[in-house]
């Protein structure tokens, strides 16, 4: 499957993409700094390193574009992310971590390198950062990362690797109040990665 054939196959379904959900319930006032919420979010995340997340997402390069759904699982280190446009039945699929990744769907076979980032720039000419984006649609920087708050003392963005991470329509996903965003972009030149997140859920949370 071309880069072009992926776009037109997203773009099926971007009326989905575009579909209004119900607003979130209430977020309670962040007591204490938001550093120090940030800190406890971050503790909190690192006790449940399996999870998935399911939404929609929107890619593009400032040429070329889709939009489609997204599947993604953590376990650990490892990831499984699928994108697909279910009317047309077209989709890829990236799997790996660990220094390791395989990309399958596209033309010309399954592909496999070291990065997984690398790998889905080189078949289809988006910049799709898969190795960092398992921190950042979590809201999670990392070392050399600069972070920054809303009034609410909500974390609204990370600047990390020449990326703008910004952060939208957070969430309670579990009983003991730890939350993660509904909405992701991320932005480094004409690069653009947007997710519209359906559903966080792992053993430990309950929607």
């Amino acid at each position: 499957m071309t880069m072009r054939a992926i776009g037109i196959a997203m773009l099926a379904i971007a009326l989905a993409g575009c579909a209004t959900r119900p607003a979130a319930p209430a977020l309670p006032a962040v007591e204490g700094t938001a550093q120090a919420h940030q800190a406890m979010r971050e503790a909190a995340l690192a006790a449940v390193p399996d999870w998935s997340m399911t939404g929609r997402v929107a890619v593009s390069n400032g040429k070329d574009g889709g939009n489609g759904r997204i599947e993604w699982t953590q376990q650990g280190p490892r990831f499984d992310v699928s994108l697909s446009a279910p009317i047309t039945r077209q989709s890829w699929r990236v799997t790996g971590g660990d220094g390791d990744a395989v990309l399958e769907g596209l033309a010309g076979g399954t592909r496999t390198g070291p990065d997984a980032g690398a790998l889905v720039r080189d078949a289809t000419r988006w910049d799709i950062p898969v190795d960092a984006l398992v921190r950042w649609v979590r809201g999670l920087g990392g070392a050399d990362a600069t972070l920054a708050y809303g009034a609410d003392r909500r974390l609204t963005r990370i600047s990390e690797a020449g990326w703008t991470i910004d952060y939208a329509n957070w969430r309670i996903v579990d009983r003991a109040g730890i939350e993660l965003p509904g909405r992701v972009e991320a932005t480094k030149g004409d690069a653009r990665v947007r997710l519209v997140v359906d559903a966080w859920t792992a053993d430990a949370w309950t929607q």
